[in-house]
């Protein structure tokens, strides 16, 4: 197992890199929104198109892929990516916003596509719940840490807008110059979101939940702090703290799934997160017990995503695994833009604390699906 992840520096490395300047877009976004006084829910509906992107992304990037291969796809996404957040600072409007957030959800969707239907050619049902676990820690740590570069300059200025795409740009610079070589799927076959629905059905319907979950957190995570009343270094601490959270139980929880079956583990995790998701609505956030529960609810939530890949992945053959990984991110896709845009307009109207119940509905759906799936 740790022979695959070696084998994978360059790209957990890039993704990485991506993952760092994802963290502090979103956020600076969210936080630059409330500057130039867009409301609630259009701040929803403007972060809601990245994850509308996210689909288009999941359906062209197979085809992409098969053309030309996984480091060009890479490469060109993360330089479309990189030109994108520039733009966010030159024309501020929601019209410019809403096209710049779908351009970039395009580009994250298929490097999340081109990054998992790599790692899962190197993995095997043994030890896969691991490898997507090292693969997620990557990515949690380095949305944690760009969350704190928030503080190095004005939200209000261009600066922060010119790290991200620095940030971004960077991520092309071990892939293009890796020596390994990519997996090539010789024989790829075709995969929809509904012939995959038809293969493992709690795979597409926890990961469209899983999407509604973490579409809310990153996209509604700033708005839910300012309207708290949260400073802009508490706003970036919060969302840092989910993926904390993240960093430090991704890993056990994938190695549980390895040892004890993904279903058990996907009901449990669920369960936990519906209560640590209700107490945090409720607590008091000055206190100093805050930022530590958001931790902990973050290690409940942001692990389920790989968990759900690990699950489909078990049941799929070497042939499906970048179609598959394109309907998987697909499914997600569709609850990251269904999932913000529902809350934000709850928040509107009944006010913040809609936004942990938002979280906690989603899970619930979630251990409603695996109950059912565990009847046949």
């Amino acid at each position: 197992m740790l022979q695959e992840i070696k084998a994978s520096w360059a790209l957990l490395l890039g993704i990485g890199f991506i993952m760092v300047g994802n963290g502090l877009q979103g956020t600076l976004l969210g936080v630059r929104a409330s500057l130039e006084g867009f409301d609630v829910f259009t701040t929803g509906v403007v972060m809601s198109f990245y994850f509308s992107g996210m689909l288009i992304g999941s359906i062209i990037t197979p085809k992409l892929v098969a053309r030309v291969g996984h480091i060009r796809v890479f490469a060109a996404l993360a330089s479309t990516a990189s030109i994108a957040i520039l733009l966010h600072s030159i024309y501020i409007n929601p019209y410019t916003w809403s096209a710049m957030r779908l351009t970039t959800g395009i580009c994250f969707s298929g490097l999340f596509v081109v990054t998992e239907s790599w790692l899962n050619d190197r993995a095997s049902n043994e030890n896969r719940g691991a490898i997507l676990s090292a693969y997620m820690v990557v990515v949690t740590l380095g949305m944690g840490s760009g969350q704190f570069l928030l503080n190095v300059a004005d939200p209000a200025s261009t600066e922060l807008f010119i790290l991200i795409s620095v940030i971004i740009s960077f991520a092309l610079v071990p892939i293009l110059l890796t020596a390994r070589p990519a997996p090539a799927f010789d024989q790829s076959e075709t995969m929809s979101i509904f012939t995959l629905y038809k293969v493992s059905p709690l795979a597409v319907i926890s990961n469209t939940l899983t999407g509604a979950a973490h579409g809310t957190v990153f996209g509604l995570g700033a708005v839910y702090g300012l309207q708290k009343g949260f400073d802009h270094s508490l706003v970036a601490l919060f969302m840092a703290s989910f993926l904390w959270g993240g960093f430090l139980l991704q890993w056990p929880i994938g190695r549980l799934s390895d040892k004890y079956g993904r279903r058990g583990v996907m009901l449990l995790n669920a369960v936990v997160a519906v209560g640590l998701c209700l107490l945090a609505g409720v607590w008091d956030h000055t206190s100093p017990s805050y930022i530590p529960l958001i931790v902990i609810v973050g290690g409940s939530v942001m692990p389920m995503y790989s968990l759900c890949i690990a699950y489909a992945s078990d049941r799929l053959s070497p042939e499906q695994i970048v179609s598959a990984s394109g309907a998987m991110v697909m499914a997600a896709g569709i609850g990251l833009s269904i999932g913000p845009i529902m809350v934000a307009f709850a928040m509107s109207r009944y006010g913040p604390d809609v936004y942990f119940i938002g979280i906690a509905i989603a899970f619930v759906a979630i251990i409603l699906a695996v109950l059912n799936s565990m009847r046949y």
